[in-house]
């Protein structure tokens, strides 16, 4: 077990046992919601690390489907009708797979489609490379895969989030551990710190830039990016000399990254990696973030809405009605609200919550997507939003494990395009 994120498993025992003596959350607004209903999903049994992106014709669903140590990376898209029939992205059997660091699947405006995976690149545990493969084919054949990132050290590069860049190709943000010594999150103590940096791509797939955003962040939280009409912004867990692990955003102005700053002054002080990163939706010139926080032992998941494009938030909202264990996400209604998920844990199990937010503070009951288990295996439920219909996809864990999914009609009303 790696030392930056040795205590994540005692964290975990011990957020539940806290939530089990937090009180509901009173401030709630006893509007009905809708349940999801649930509908096919294009991934078979035993296949896990679901990842949703979309593009101008609809949602995509990424999987990874596992035999013994080989790997496989498909997708699917989701159509008036259903579902594409899947196609492969990229297998190996030098993979490093991992229940919060999963592989994504992207279509560019111009129709373009990128993958990313991550492929071991030495001995050590941590060693491994983010890899990317283009396709200009609507997925039918993928190119040989190459690597944001030139350092050439064996240490941890992943939680990569990749993004259609304004006036270019494809953009991403990663997590790249060139820094550390030893390999990874095992150099925790042993020097170097964790950053995160970030890549844009021509049209044609060229790289023309990259650089770093912040040279000392948290070690394994995933990272979230969005495209604001004023341009990208991403969010991560920093990490400051004093162990306070709150989440910071930078937005790309002009061809460079601002200077990082707190969505919101947290003070978190935890001496592990929660593993636990925020959520990303913006609509115009409105941001909306969702994020998981345990100051004080209080564990909650919260949300905060911007309408500058990031560069301030509001006060933020308190999601989960009785604690959470966070794994949140967030997509914005088009209508100024949003609809967040998190993952709550109540009458002794774990629950996939969702809600509607608005921006005065007013919330939605809460209704539950689905049960899960609490553990890892579980992985990161997620959402996405195409038109009125919001997509939840998750892993189920148990007799038949493997991606599940629902979805949800929203009001014509709730939808600005």
């Amino acid at each position: 077990m790696p030392r930056a994120c040795s205590a994540y498993l005692a964290l975990s025992a011990a957020v539940i046992t806290l939530l089990i003596g937090i009180p509901r959350d009173p401030a709630v607004a006893q509007e009905p919601a809708a349940a999801p209903q649930p509908i096919a999903s294009p991934a078979p049994v035993g296949s896990a690390q679901p990842q949703m992106t979309v593009s101008e014709r609809g949602v995509l669903l990424s999987w990874i489907e596992r035999t013994g140590t080989h790997a496989v990376l498909k997708f699917a898209e989701r159509t008036p009708s259903g579902w594409t029939e899947p196609k492969q992205v990229a297998a190996g059997s030098d993979w490093f797979v991992n229940w919060a660091d999963v592989p994504s699947v992207i279509r560019l405006a111009d129709g373009s489609i990128y993958g990313h995976w991550l492929q071991k690149s030495g001995a050590s545990t941590y060693a491994y490379d983010v890899r990317l493969a283009r396709s200009t084919d609507n997925g039918n054949t993928f190119s040989t895969s190459f690597t944001p990132h030139q350092d050439g050290t064996q240490t941890e590069h992943g939680f990569a989030s990749l993004f259609q860049m304004p006036g270019a190709g494809l953009g991403l943000v990663w997590l790249d551990g060139r820094a550390m010594k030893s390999g990874g999150h095992d150099s925790h103590e042993s020097g170097g710190e964790m950053s995160v940096r970030g890549a844009i791509y021509d049209r044609a797939g060229k790289q023309i830039s990259e650089a770093p955003i912040d040279l000392r962040v948290c070690e394994c939280c995933p990272t979230a990016i969005a495209v604001t009409a004023d341009g990208p912004i991403v969010a991560y867990r920093d990490r400051s000399p004093e162990e306070i692990r709150d989440i910071y955003v930078s937005r790309l102005v002009a061809g460079k990254w601002t200077t990082p700053g707190a969505v919101h002054a947290d003070a978190w002080k935890i001496a592990a990696c929660p593993v636990n990163g925020p959520a990303l939706s913006a609509d115009g010139k409105q941001v909306a973030i969702a994020w998981f926080t345990a100051k004080n032992e209080e564990p909650h998941a919260y949300l905060a809405f911007s309408a500058n494009s990031g560069t301030s938030f509001a006060a933020p909202i308190r999601l989960d009605d009785v604690g959470a264990l966070g794994r949140v996400d967030v997509q914005l209604l088009g209508n100024g609200s949003a609809l967040a998920t998190w993952i709550e844990f109540a009458d002794g199990k774990a629950q996939f919550k969702s809600r509607r937010v608005e921006s005065s503070g007013n919330k939605s009951a809460a209704f539950t997507v689905s049960s899960l288990g609490a553990s890892r295996a579980s992985g990161y439920p997620r959402m996405a939003r195409f038109g009125n219909e919001v997509v939840f996809a998750w892993t189920e864990t148990g007799d038949m494990p493997g991606v599940r999914a629902a979805s949800m009609r929203l009001p014509v009303t709730s939808t600005a395009k």
